[in-house]
């Protein structure tokens, strides 16, 4: 493909920041100081890591839904490519808030799986993405490859919303927010965790910003799919 239509890198500031502010939320998430909650301990420190990595992953699959949108309204391959790159990662994301949440159930609920709403519906979202991937992978014709995925992809997200949401309020759940357990802004985000939760996840959400662009930069210079029709 004409390296003309890869997407530009970032800038390097947008980079310097991500880096930055991920070695901030490291290094305060581990050795910073945290309210001393019952049951939470320590392990209160996962909230910089588990939360951002999810609010990091919603909003690249935001993005991706709505590149998806593009390609249906403008038929532009980059299009197509942007929403790949950001459901990859968004799919990255996802997959390390799973792990680091079933580390925090196995510390706080006893158990690293115990089949709660909010992990059944987690993990039935990323199936849904898993598929996305595969469907992807199943058209040799890239016109209607990026059409089916453009098509799949924003129902995927309409449908993630309410898995995350919606049902898991609608039944008791362990999980902060859901099941009539209050959410950590009421619990225990007090100011000096404020300080670092709200960059982690600026931090989390530029690093996948980032990483997307990185990937649709390498896919868009090493697709063979056509180019874009020009206008006469």
């Amino acid at each position: 493909m004409n390296a003309s239509l890869a997407p530009k890198s970032l800038h390097p500031a947008i980079k310097w920041m991500a880096v930055l502010l991920l070695f901030y939320s490291f290094l305060m998430g581990w050795l910073g100081d945290v309210p001393r909650k019952v049951i939470l301990n320590e392990s209160v420190r996962n909230l910089y890591f588990h939360v951002p990595m999810w609010f990091g992953m919603l909003l690249m699959l935001l993005g991706s839904a709505v590149y998806s949108v593009r390609y249906l309204l403008f038929q532009q391959f980059t299009d197509d490519t942007q929403a790949h790159s950001l459901g990859l990662v968004g799919l990255l994301f996802g997959f390390l808030g799973l792990v680091t949440g079933m580390v925090w159930a196995q510390f706080t609920w006893g158990a690293w799986w115990s089949g709660d709403p909010k992990q059944n519906a987690s993990a039935v979202g990323l199936l849904l993405y898993l598929a996305y991937m595969v469907l992807r992978s199943s058209f040799e014709d890239a016109q209607r490859r990026a059409r089916m995925a453009a098509v799949y992809n924003v129902l995927a997200f309409f449908c993630l919303i309410p898995l995350l949401f919606i049902l898991p309020r609608l039944t008791d759940s362990l999980h902060p927010g859901n099941g009539g357990n209050p959410g950590f802004s009421a619990y225990d985000l007090d100011g000096r965790m404020r300080w670092v939760f709200y960059p982690a996840v600026l931090g989390w959400t530029l690093t996948g910003w980032w990483l997307a662009n990185l990937w649709a930069r390498y896919r868009t210079l090493t697709s063979r799919a056509p180019l874009p029709l020009s206008k006469s």
